[in-house]
């Protein structure tokens, strides 16, 4: 036991867990354990540790002359509960709001104008024939060759496939090319020749093996959904997105908030982690100010930071924490008056394929998919840079960034004039890809980070870039060290 703390006017020695990274990840943890341990009656002392002077990580949101600007992700689905699970023991559940529904569709641009995207093709599947067929974003013969889905045998080897292959392979290089590639590449920020299928989208692997195809599977899937409709009790429901009234910021600050009083330490940059003296605990040397030892260390930071910290007592680990390749993005706020946009905005957005060769990779309509976010008679568009695709770009000055933008949304959905503001927010190395050999490369990571006792990692780089995939993995880990610390001779689970 390391510290000794006074709660309560007892005396009790308590275990302690340094937590590094004050992100969505972190805070998680920090959650758990502070919840949980005191459930089951082993309180142990949490302390987080957070580089920057706020909490959240790339989730944050500022507020400007009525607009409500997302810098970050702007909400979260709900077909994973996580997430909600999170914000109701907050008791945050009654400031989410849903995406509108009035116009709950996407574009996809095609020879330099917005189409809309087929209704019910989600991601890689098309769930109703008559709205692809209808659909201008492919040609006649794009539409027979995806049709022809339904004809391709189920791929019996086991070697790993891309994203990319398995889509061309099923549905034909133009609805790659049209719909799968910027569709995909909206959500990961990467490049599908690049991305592991079985690691990103395993669901739709899992559709072939079981149905024959991705068509059959979708019409299966859609009769189960409507049929389970029609039977479910009424309840609380909520649509596919939901954010909160005030931005995804206020989730990560009321996670910073409902934690004992001193746990997060922004302004905290860490040097490095090593083993305590003792070789019992660890030793955390921050930047500035003493170190601080530990029982146990949570490391929720990107993969390649995690890699600086532990450089010194495991190099190898180190070097594969390093394997995990990033992308950089840029996201811009940009805010017009509503006559400056010729386009009707009767969509969430648009994304932009590879092959239009265009600067800018997608683009959402957050007044349209929350109302609220900005003044009547305005617009607030959020416009995304850079990704795997284009790694260059994010390297652009800000006047560069302003030009961009100004010239595609002006080709693109017809904006004139100059801006109310325009906002950049810059996410360098935030966004991991899962390429080909990820699930076996994060296996292996995890073999070598057991055999330092106490040491954890979790965090989107390893399986989910999701928000709710993020809390699950951290509150995964959080169970982990307190039964590592009730049982010290267990084998991590995390």
């Amino acid at each position: 036991m390391i510290t000794t703390i006074e709660r309560g006017g007892d005396k009790k020695s308590l275990d302690r867990v340094v937590v590094v990274g004050g992100g969505l990840s972190g805070l998680a943890v920090a959650s758990r354990l502070q919840q949980s341990g005191r459930e089951l009656g082993r309180p142990v002392e949490v302390i987080v540790l957070e580089a920057k002077d706020r909490v959240g990580g790339v989730i944050a949101t500022d507020h400007r002359d009525g607009f409500t600007l997302e810098r970050g992700p702007d909400s979260f689905i709900t077909n994973k509960p996580w997430a909600l699970d999170l914000c109701r023991r907050l008791d945050l559940d009654g400031r989410l709001i849903e995406a509108q529904s009035a116009h709950r569709r996407s574009f996809v641009v095609r020879k330099g104008k917005l189409a809309a995207a087929p209704e019910g093709f989600v991601l890689m599947a098309p769930h109703r024939i008559a709205p692809v067929l209808a659909s201008p974003i492919l040609s006649p013969w794009g539409k027979l060759r995806l049709l022809a889905e339904l004809l391709i045998p189920r791929r019996e080897a086991a070697t790993e496939e891309s994203l990319a292959a398995f889509a061309r392979r099923r549905l034909g290089r133009e609805a790659f090319d049209r719909l799968v590639q910027p569709l995909v590449g909206g959500v990961y920020t990467g490049d599908p020749n690049n991305l592991s299928l079985r690691a990103t989208l395993p669901q739709f692997l899992e559709m072939e093996k079981q149905h024959g195809g991705l068509i059959r599977a979708a019409f299966r899937h859609r009769k189960e959904a409507e049929a389970r409709i029609e039977t479910e009790s009424s309840g609380a429901r909520y649509g596919m997105f939901v954010s909160l009234e005030e931005g995804m910021g206020s989730l990560p600050k009321a996670l910073a908030a409902s934690l004992d009083k001193g746990t997060v330490r922004t302004n905290s940059p860490v040097r490095r982690i090593s083993r305590s003296a003792t070789g019992s605990g660890w030793l955390v040397e921050p930047l500035d100010g003493p170190s601080i030892e530990a029982d146990a260390i949570v490391a929720a930071t990107e993969a390649h930071a995690t890699a600086r910290l532990i450089d010194g007592c495991d190099p190898s680990l180190a070097l594969q924490l390093r394997a995990i390749p990033y992308a950089s993005s840029i996201i811009v706020n940009v805010a017009y008056r509503r006559d400056q946009i010729k386009h009707p905005l009767d969509g969430f957005g648009f994304v932009v394929p590879a092959i239009e060769n265009r600067r800018i990779f997608a683009a959402s309509f957050l007044n349209v998919k929350f109302p609220s976010r900005a003044p009547e008679g305005t617009a607030l568009i959020r416009v995304f840079v850079g990704g795997a695709a284009q790694p260059e770009l994010f390297d652009l000055d800000d006047e560069v960034v302003r030009q961009v933008v100004a010239t595609e949304l002006g080709e693109l959905i017809g904006v004139s004039g100059e801006p109310l503001f325009l906002e950049i927010a810059r996410h360098a190395r935030s966004m991991p890809q899962y390429v080909l050999g990820h699930m076996e490369l994060v296996e292996s990571i995890r073999r070598k980070a057991a055999m330092h006792s106490n040491l954890f990692l979790t965090g989107v780089a390893y399986d989910g870039v999701g928000i709710p995939d993020c809390i699950r993995a951290a509150e995964a880990t959080a169970d982990a060290v307190l039964d590592r610390l009730a049982d010290p001779g267990s084998i991590a689970a995390a």
